[in-house]
């Protein structure tokens, strides 16, 4: 009896060592064969059904059989459920056959045996064989140590119960993603910065600057540059990496919700607020938020979002008490800001707030030579997500991918890859139709912009930016029979999200109807 305390005090030890049941079964046992005449224990859960009970551990290694199953006839069951209701030790002496629950939960012994019921319900019901050497046998000190062990498995079978539980949602998780990233045509949540030693190199020698720094990030681009891509990439290097990411396109917003969903609003702020509601900054909460075409905000929005990026604080709509924020805020914009400011249509002030450091991002135009690099990448991505055969182009499609102008950059270079993926059925890409699929006008080369300290010359006559995209919405539109969405929608041929085109649309006044033919669908 003097070694009953010690010893389970160290098993009670080994528990909060060892979640693994296995492994802790292997070091109870080397404590219990010091302690007696144990030389085997083995470790049985009955099953959540009922139906079956399945060894989780065995102990020394020479035994170790974990998660042998076997059914359980009815009258099995019930009466192993019954001995596990009293909680009654059962055990056989020296040469005594295993009758009851003793020929159940340990089949085919013919030495000594103790039997110790665990678990509190059916969710952790299970038992604890301690067996004997041959011609040893057990004394009454070793029932009352079998007792007091009944707590320390008791609590090792539920943690075992818990870590198969969360592997179970782990693989579940990962199926998910696995799922998700085949879908997307992905091998990570995070795309690759293609270019990142060529044509964007001096990007990411900015992007490996600021991201350490809290400060905010202005991007500039023209449309399908991938800014979200680099606002991610700078989210993922800095400390916040532990946070939220969320995108908000403040231009699919409509202009009178824009300060729900930004900063949210309490219960009755107005018709339809039938719920209190956490806005996205709420929500990016100790991470970055992305707004992507800032430029789009309307200017009571921008008098809110100044005081959340000089102060930390904001107030729900309909709401009267500050809440305290730490968000990185990275905006996007293609427009340009600064001629914004100058008519009055942009704060001055919010400029400087956001243009503490600005990352421009170069048109593909600019950086032909990463053309290859990204066609190969899509083609890759093409392939997962539609199930076709790995086609790369070939240095003909590399020819006509690099004469082309871009118009809508990067986004624009992937549909057309899918598209030529999709044309080929998995035999080819057909980059040549792919590209005939464009809209007219589109695949021109776009003329040599001017220098900064250029000037229109006499007579030349110079549309404003609203006025040149109203007129590549519409003919996009005409193009397309007035459709926005869908493959063969404005939104697909111009390469930009159907929501921030109808975001645009709206602002410049396009009327899609009018470029649709009677009786169609949907736009």
């Amino acid at each position: 009896m003097d070694k009953l305390g010690p010893t389970v005090l160290d098993v009670w030890r080994e528990v909060g060592s060892h979640l693994d049941i296995g492994e802790f079964a292997a070091k109870t046992f080397e404590t219990l064969a010091a302690a007696g005449p144990v030389r085997r224990i083995v470790v049985r859960r009955l099953l959540p059904d009922l139906r079956s009970i399945e060894t989780v551990a065995e102990a020394p290694a020479e035994h170790a059989a974990p998660s042998a199953r076997e059914s359980l006839a009815p009258n099995a069951r019930r009466r192993l459920v019954a001995w596990l209701r009293r909680g009654a030790i059962a055990h056989a002496g020296l040469r005594a056959p295993a009758r009851g629950e003793l020929a159940l939960l340990a089949p085919g012994f013919d030495v000594p045996l103790i039997a110790v019921p665990l678990g509190r319900d059916e969710t952790t019901w299970g038992a604890l064989i301690l067996a004997a050497g041959p011609g040893e046998t057990f004394a009454p000190r070793h029932l009352a140590l079998a007792a007091a062990l009944a707590e320390p498995f008791t609590a090792a079978l539920a943690n075992d119960r818990r870590l198969r539980e969360l592997t179970a949602l782990r693989e579940a998780a990962e199926a998910d993603r696995r799922s998700l990233l085949t879908r997307l045509g992905r091998d990570a949540l995070v795309d690759e910065v293609v270019g990142a030693e060529t044509g964007l190199a001096h990007v990411m020698e900015r992007v490996a600057m600021v991201a350490p720094q809290a400060v905010p990030v202005l991007i500039l681009g023209d449309t399908g540059t991938g800014k979200e891509l680099v606002a991610r990439t700078i989210h993922m290097r800095s400390p916040r990496l532990g946070g939220p990411f969320h995108r908000v396109n403040c231009g699919a917003i409509p202009p009178e919700l824009v300060d729900s969903e930004l900063f949210g609003h309490e219960r009755g702020a107005f018709t339809g607020a039938v719920g209190q509601r956490r806005g996205w900054f709420e929500r990016a909460d100790g991470g970055t938020l992305f707004l992507d075409e800032v430029g789009e905000l309307p200017a009571a929005a921008q008098v809110r979002l100044l005081t959340v990026v000089q102060d930390g604080w904001l107030e729900r709509v309909g709401g009267h008490e500050p809440i305290r924020v730490d968000v990185r805020i990275i905006a996007a914009t293609n427009r340009d800001l600064t001629a914004m400011v100058r008519q009055g249509r942009f704060r001055e002030d919010l400029w400087y707030r956001l243009a503490v450091f600005t990352i421009l991002l170069p048109p593909l135009r600019e950086r032909r030579e990463d053309i290859p690099a990204l066609a190969a990448h899509f083609a890759r991505r093409a392939a997962t997500r539609f199930g076709l055969t790995l086609r790369l182009p070939d240095p003909s499609d590399l020819a006509a991918l690099s004469a082309y102008g871009w118009p809508g950059n990067i986004r624009e270079l992937a549909t057309v890859i899918d598209r030529a993926a999709i044309l080929g059925d998995g035999k080819r890409l057909d980059v040549t139709a792919a590209l005939g699929a464009t809209p007219a006008g589109l695949s021109a080369e776009p003329a040599a912009l001017p220098r900064d300290d250029a000037s229109p010359g006499p007579g030349v006559a110079v549309s404003t930016l609203d006025d040149a995209m109203r007129r590549h919405i519409e003919r996009a539109l005409a193009a397309t029979l007035g459709r926005v969405e869908g493959r063969h929608g404005a939104a697909a041929l111009l390469g930009i999200n159907p929501h921030t085109l109808r975001g645009r649309m709206r602002k410049l006044g396009v009327p899609w109807a009018r470029f649709r033919r009677p009786g169609a669908g949907p736009a």
